[in-house]
């Protein structure tokens, strides 16, 4: 759910900018990853700001594409890289989206899309076992092939399993963007695009001098004050760090719809704590919460009401 207590500010400079960084560091082609709406950044802004930044766009599925008619909004192409939901290779042609396949029949039937092959080098997700790669290939008539890689073994099992077909090659997605091993043909950049790029922000609805035990959990202030924010669970939120008027506070106790934040003595009614940005990292919200950054960046972009920066549109 959305809080409408909540401020979500998407810095669309701060995400070209990091576009920029990786094509210069890593001297490939750019394909930014834009599914599950731009980590919930919204695709289709973060989209429009890439444009002349990148090469291409990696989303999940065709109907990503299509919801934000990505190929009129950008000029650019892209590629699916979940199962194709499809099998109509006009629909895939007419949206500049070329499917991921792993299958023979995949790949015959979508053959005049240009289909990837998408090969399983460990992730064992729909992706074409080893074996079956030459078969694949032929069906679809396919020229460039990928994997879904977190190591290195990961590409190097790409390579192996696709030598002398002289094929486009990929498998860096941000996690590999640091081994030149990895790069080969393209990279696909998601969350290093987004890194920095988000600030999620509430402001204190309630201001109290503690006195013993407090809320649901009987937790106690060691400042003597704390505050609340109009925000819960049923808005992804949960216990971690955050920022007050410049001073690193905490959310010591997350209810539906409301949070326990401690304070100090000159915290006031309106003042605002920043869940996400100013010195409090992605990387920190996830070990927190004791999830991958990913899941973190895009749980605190979906919190409340989203507005953008950075770009003149």
């Amino acid at each position: 759910m959305i809080s409408t207590h909540v401020s979500v500010r998407v810095d669309l400079g701060r995400v070209r900018a990091n576009a920029a960084e990786v094509a210069a560091r890593v001297g490939a082609p750019v394909w930014a990853t834009i599914k599950a709406d731009a980590y919930g950044l919204g695709a289709a802004r973060v989209a429009g700001a890439l444009r002349d930044v990148v090469e291409g766009f990696c989303v999940f599925s065709l109907e990503e594409a299509e919801g934000i008619d990505l190929w009129r909004l950008t000029g650019k192409p892209a590629i699916a890289m979940g199962p194709p939901s499809s099998l109509d290779p006009a629909r895939w042609i007419a949206a500049h989206v070329r499917p991921a396949v792993s299958t023979v029949d995949q790949a015959a039937r979508l053959a005049d899309a240009a289909p990837l092959l998408c090969v399983d080098t460990g992730m064992q997700r729909f992706a074409c076992p080893a074996k079956d790669v030459p078969a694949v290939l032929e069906a679809g008539r396919i020229t460039e092939a990928f994997t879904h890689a977190t190591r290195v073994e990961h590409v190097r099992r790409l390579r192996e399993v696709t030598a002398g077909r002289n094929l486009r090659l990929h498998g860096a997605a941000t996690a590999l963007l640091d081994e030149p091993e990895a790069r080969m043909d393209l990279v696909r950049p998601g969350l290093a695009l987004y890194r920095g790029a988000v600030r999620v922000s509430a402001r204190l609805a309630d201001v109290r001098r503690s006195s013993g035990a407090i809320g649901y959990g009987g937790w106690v202030s060691e400042s003597g004050y704390h505050g609340v924010i109009v925000a819960g669970y049923s808005n992804g939120l949960r216990p971690g760090a955050v920022m007050v008027n410049g001073r690193r506070q905490r959310i010591t106790e997350v209810g539906m719809q409301s949070a326990y934040v401690t304070l100090d003595e000159a915290d006031q009614l309106g003042d605002e704590v920043v869940l996400l940005g100013d010195g409090v990292g992605e990387a920190e919200v996830a070990f927190a919460w004791g999830v991958t950054p990913h899941h973190a960046i895009l749980a605190m972009a979906g919190m409340g009401v989203r507005g953008y920066v950075g770009i003149k549109e």
